[in-house]
């Protein structure tokens, strides 16, 4: 006979296999999936537009932040247009049911985009910050790096079978996002502080945005170990994740585009006042 562990492991396992199922799907929430990843696809490609068009507005010292804001939701643009092809493929609807085609839902393409652009957003807010450039090169490849890490550690708890194996990830992956929290909130206040009044407020308010929406991709991943199965931990995985993705890269660009406006701004009052500090010293 099995013993009482071997028997829960079993079914543990079998839910686990079965919690991600596109067949378990309504046709209404196999819809409903459809149109937020293409709701997602319209935002990112906008918004890239958007960014890339008026970049010419801010100082040159800040167009490179604006161009990786730009980059960073053009590669989601991809990745998503991508998501939805894949997703369209998965499954085909039939007589009021979803029905799987065997060419399988490619869940890797979002591990592939936010291994591009989790390092970049932290790197284009490190670079509206105009600190000096060993401050800006150590920042960036310090959280970067521990970005691009929290991304590697969390794609093989993602397409595991097994709920142990997703949560261990879950675990690992936690590390370095805990590293980034810290970083963000404790080591960039001396240099927040140093920032001009005008945007102290709004780049504390960016690095918060990160962590807040980087808090809820965690969430998520956990939410079919938390006993969501079937469709409903679909759509709230699939769905959870592209909302965050709308906040952390959309949302969190157009900040850095109004910081980096707000800067040109005071950088040139700041440069207006400097001749006449010079008259009236000679």
């Amino acid at each position: 006979m099995e013993s009482a562990d071997t028997c829960s492991l079993s079914i543990i396992n079998e839910r686990n296999e079965t919690m991600l199922a596109i067949e378990s799907l309504s046709v209404g929430q196999y819809g409903f999936i459809g149109n937020a990843f293409s709701f997602g696809l319209a935002v990112m490609a906008s918004t890239t537009l958007f960014l890339w068009l008026m970049k010419s507005q801010v100082a040159p010292a800040y167009q490179m932040a604006i161009t990786i804001s730009g980059l960073v939701t053009a590669i989601a643009a991809y990745h998503y247009l991508q998501i939805m092809l894949s997703w369209d493929n998965a499954a085909t609807v039939n007589t009021g049911q979803v029905l799987v085609t065997g060419e399988g839902f490619n869940r890797a393409y979002r591990y592939v985009d936010w291994l591009l652009t989790v390092p970049l957003l932290l790197i284009e807010l490190i670079l509206v910050m105009k600190l000096s450039n060993s401050e800006t090169l150590s920042r960036s490849v310090k959280l970067g790096g521990a970005a691009a890490l929290m991304i590697v550690l969390g794609y093989p708890g993602e397409v595991a079978e097994s709920a142990g194996t997703r949560a261990i990830f879950w675990v690992l992956s936690m590390i370095p996002f805990l590293y980034i929290v810290r970083e963000l909130v404790v080591g960039l206040k001396e240099s927040i502080s140093k920032q001009p009044d005008a945007v102290k407020g709004l780049i504390k308010g960016a690095a918060y945005l990160v962590i807040a929406s980087w808090a809820f991709y965690p969430v998520v991943y956990l939410l079919p170990l938390l006993g969501i199965s079937g469709g409903a931990a679909i759509v709230a995985v699939e769905t959870g994740y592209t909302i965050a993705d709308i906040v952390a890269k959309a949302v969190f660009g157009l900040l850095i585009f109004t910081i980096a406006m707000r800067k040109s701004v005071a950088d040139a009052e700041e440069a207006a006042k400097q001749p006449k500090a010079a008259k009236q010293t000679i």
